[in-house]
């Protein structure tokens, strides 16, 4: 099975139990080893007390993507450190585009940035985390 073949399994598997990506109505739209694209649209329930999109909600897209990019080498892989700056409101009907790029792949510990967008290419959060690699495989 080639590299990227086991990142879309990995992917798969994982999506098949996670209730949260599910709720947020997470697609993926591109897996390959390190990296990995999803989007979601921002519904009127993500929003917070000033009718704007939830921090909360564009950082768990964003960790989402970060998941599934560093498992996809097919190494189960817990976050040990994030950080989100966001750049531009979020609003309902929103389209956000989660990228995770692989930065940094050594021994136990694996660095990821990702960019969300939204529907007009407009970067409205960036994100940074970094991942314990445990060593145990995914078995897909």
């Amino acid at each position: 099975m080639s590299p990227d073949e086991k990142a879309r399994k990995v992917i798969a598997a994982m999506m098949q139990h996670d209730a949260y990506s599910t709720w947020m109505g997470i697609e993926v739209l591109e897996t390959t080893a390190g990296f990995c694209c999803v989007r979601a649209t921002i519904r009127e329930e993500m929003l917070n007390g000033f009718g704007i999109c939830h921090g909360g909600v564009t950082f768990s897209i964003a960790d989402s993507a970060f998941a599934f990019a560093s498992n996809s080498h097919g190494i189960k892989s817990v976050s040990v450190e994030t950080s989100i700056s966001h750049t531009k409101a979020v609003k309902t009907g929103d389209i956000i585009t989660a990228t995770a790029t692989e930065q940094h792949l050594a021994g136990k510990l694996a660095t990821y940035y990702v960019t969300l967008t939204n529907q007009h290419n407009d970067t409205v959060a960036l994100f940074k985390g970094t991942v314990y690699r445990t060593g145990t495989e995914w078995l897909v």
